[in-house]
């Protein structure tokens, strides 16, 4: 356990990041007022999901490994993270669908019916709800996190490679 307390932070600090960004979302309206809006600036998230990546393999690389860090204890680190954010996601999508936003649902469901996206209300309500999307939460987390980390772990350890040869 000793050895997944930074990962075990930075999953906990994206898990946190995450649920301010959803209340940041429906507190401007994007979740009722905006929510036509709300599919394209939620991807706007993924400033702060890199951000918190970044900081996390940073302090993994400073902490444990003295400043110096290969591409693959970093990308372990970084896929740790991500398992531990897929796993609890479930419940970071429980908490955004019915504590943050618990009228996003009845929302989304008639917007996409009134816009055509969905032809009834019963296709609409098949996609949008919270066993649908606790379920995508944990791909997404885990593909995502992944990728994220294979991009961002090039450039931390890249560093330490500049630190080797000085």
């Amino acid at each position: 356990m000793k050895n997944l307390k930074i990962e075990l932070k930075w999953a906990l600090i994206f898990m946190v990041t995450m649920l301010a960004w959803m209340l940041l979302e429906r507190l401007v309206g994007l979740h009722d007022r905006y929510i036509g809006q709300q599919q394209y600036l939620t991807m706007l998230f993924v400033v702060p999901a890199v951000y918190v990546y970044i900081e996390a393999l940073r302090d993994k690389k400073r902490v444990a490994y003295g400043g110096r860090m290969t591409y693959w204890q970093g990308f372990k680190s970084g896929v740790i993270i991500s398992v531990i954010i897929a796993t609890c996601s479930p419940l970071t999508q429980w908490l955004i669908s019915y504590v943050i936003s618990p009228s996003y649902f009845a929302n989304v469901i008639d917007y996409s019916v009134k816009t055509g996206y969905y032809k009834t209300v019963e296709e609409a309500q098949a996609y949008f709800n919270y066993r649908n999307y606790a379920i995508q939460s944990v791909v997404w987390a885990l593909a995502m996190g992944v990728v994220t980390t294979a991009v961002v772990d090039a450039f931390v350890c890249r560093r330490s490679r500049r630190i080797k040869l000085k």
